[in-house]
């Protein structure tokens, strides 16, 4: 099984670089076939339609994706939406050639505050993919990360429990 680890953020000192990145140490020890893509790394270029040209960084990125059986994607929120830098990801991504694969979902925010908002929108987008999406988003504030760190073991636990949960739903879709 493929794996691609998105995390979905554009800065580049990112609470959520530093939760994905702990999402994908952990998918990577379950599963080596695992990517991670960090959008803080600012190669993605901007979508500017299908016939264009576009980097290296980019057309690796959209290759990752189309050939993951499993999506781990982690967001902010960012006035009241999933990040910019995502949805200009997905701008690449053929929805025909998406049916059938897996996405777990991860949104940090600064309070408690538009989870299932920003939850709803990404599942949203997903479903358009005609993606499977385990209904188990981990919502987390930045209080879970100390010195880059995912410091908090109850945030640990929740993060491991929704990679578990999705690569699960996966193979059980992939065995039939």
């Amino acid at each position: 099984m493929k794996i691609v680890v998105i995390s979905g953020s554009p800065r580049k000192n990112a609470n959520t670089q530093v939760i994905m990145k702990y999402v994908f140490e952990y998918t990577k020890s379950k599963n080596q076939d695992t990517k991670l893509i960090n959008l803080s790394e600012g190669n993605i270029e901007c979508y500017r339609g299908p016939d264009e040209k576009y980097n290296e960084a980019t057309q690796n990125a959209v290759d990752d994706i189309i050939d993951a059986d499993v999506w781990l994607i982690g967001t902010p929120i960012y006035n009241s939406f999933f990040s910019s830098a995502l949805k200009n990801l997905f701008e690449y991504i053929n929805y025909k050639k998406t049916e059938g694969k897996v996405a777990g979902i991860t949104i940090l925010a600064a309070g408690n505050i538009g989870f299932v908002s920003v939850q709803t929108l990404v599942t949203q987008l997903l479903s358009y993919f005609r993606v499977v999406t385990n209904p188990k988003a981990v919502f987390l504030t930045t209080e879970s990360i100390t010195e880059n760190a995912v410091s908090d073991v109850d945030t640990q636990n929740r993060l491991k429990q929704m990679v578990d949960e999705t690569l699960e739903i996966a193979s059980k879709l992939h065995q039939n």
